[in-house]
């Protein structure tokens, strides 16, 4: 593979989970449960904008480095327009099928609620990405943090790293403090001044969820600047930080389990539970999320040459998975894809609700069936771009 294949890998696979997560069939579904959601607090969203921050800093930081600053800026801009289009393009598409079917606020009344009451309030709260719809969260977040992401690596390669993090630590204990909830309630207050009906809405608190992205900024700062020894964290003398690392995953997967089983004793329970809040990106993800991360990159970087059996077979496991082409490809069309897996999640949703509760033999056929559609927007826009870049040859020709 190629230096940064494995991290297509990622991409796809959290795609694929993604889309197994989040079609929510009535009653569950069986091949649903068959995911590492399920053993810990480490989910696909998580995943999917980490990748997302180191991808910004192993890419853009080179153009700051070669003194393209001016350039670099303009194509991170360009990409916050691209996602915005894209989010405006997922809405409209979802309102205008809400605004036309007769049975939509039955079928996608609890995915945004607020539409059904005020259609043009919401459609100009989502406009300005402080509406969001049921799983659509993300692109708006990213938009966000690519935003500040020329200043953040700026600041990086100037050998601030320590002030980015530091900040990023403080807006993430806002968050778990409660200090954003007058933050928001000032924003509804100025949007209600002019329509009573205005509100945000978003499941993620981007002021949280962003030492994610700026933790894999700084990291893919440093190794391109090469300021960042990775050798120096992950290597076989390193056994006993990795030894950590898997007892903490190890103690969240009990966790986990003894929620899902029953057999976790109350009052324990409730302790865990004070710092287990998804939407807020709590103590609970944010340890699991490291742990889980280190454990993972240690294995794939040196279980090829460990001394134990069991760790070179999950290495070459975990390269073989992550290496596998239909990941890679539809993780090089991140944006196509996941724009795509949000349309087919309401659509199945309609024929869960008009035909089901469907039998679990179909669920399952369903899900496989829109996982490999995955493939479809992947190769799109693989064409497209494909086409774009010959026009200018066949332009010269002609």
């Amino acid at each position: 593979m190629k230096r940064y294949d494995i991290l297509d890998g990622f991409r796809g696979y959290f795609l694929v989970f993604m889309l197994v997560n989040h079609l929510a069939f009535q009653g569950g579904s069986l091949v649903a449960r068959f995911n590492h959601a399920e053993l810990g607090y480490v989910q696909d969203a998580q995943g999917f904008i980490f990748i997302s921050g180191l991808i910004v800093g192993l890419y853009y930081a080179r153009g700051y480095l070669k003194g393209n600053a001016a350039a670099t800026d303009r194509k991170l801009l360009a990409r916050c327009w691209l996602l915005y289009r894209y989010s405006l393009a997922l809405v409209a598409f979802v309102f205008a099928l809400a605004f036309v079917l007769p049975g939509a606020e039955v079928w996608w009344g609890a995915y945004f609620p607020e539409f059904f009451r005020d259609a043009v309030t919401t459609t100009i709260g989502a406009a300005l990405l402080l509406y969001q719809p049921t799983f659509m969260d993300i692109l708006p977040q990213y938009i966000l943090y690519i935003l500040v992401s020329p200043f953040l690596i700026r600041l990086v390669l100037n050998g601030r790293a320590d002030l980015v993090i530091a900040a990023s630590i403080v807006c993430w204990l806002t968050v778990q403090f409660g200090h954003h909830v007058p933050m928001i309630a000032g924003i509804e207050a100025l949007g209600q001044a002019i329509d009573s009906d205005f509100i945000t809405r978003a499941a993620f608190k981007p002021m949280a969820w962003q030492i994610l992205f700026v933790g894999g900024l700084v990291i893919g700062c440093g190794i391109t600047a090469g300021t960042l020894d990775l050798d120096a964290w992950f290597s076989p003398r390193r056994r006993a930080l990795f030894a950590v690392a898997v007892g903490l995953v190890l103690l969240f997967l009990v966790y986990r389990l003894g929620f899902t089983l029953g057999y976790l004793p109350e009052d324990v329970g409730n302790r865990f539970l004070a710092h287990d809040n998804r939407n807020e990106f709590s103590l609970v993800y944010l340890v699991n999320f490291i742990a889980l991360g280190y454990a993972m990159t240690w294995i794939l970087r040196c279980g090829g040459e460990s001394d134990s059996v069991f760790l070179r077979a999950l290495a070459g496991f975990m390269h073989r998975l992550f290496g596998l082409g239909f990941l890679r490809f539809i993780g090089q069309h991140s944006l196509q894809v996941y724009a795509y897996h949000v349309g087919l999640i309401y659509l199945v949703f309609i024929l869960d609700r008009r035909y089901g509760p469907l039998s679990e033999p179909l669920k399952a056929a369903i899900t496989v069936a829109g996982v490999a559609s995955l493939w479809i927007p992947a190769w799109l826009h693989a064409r497209y771009r494909e086409s774009a870049a010959a026009m200018p040859k066949r332009a010269a020709s002609a």
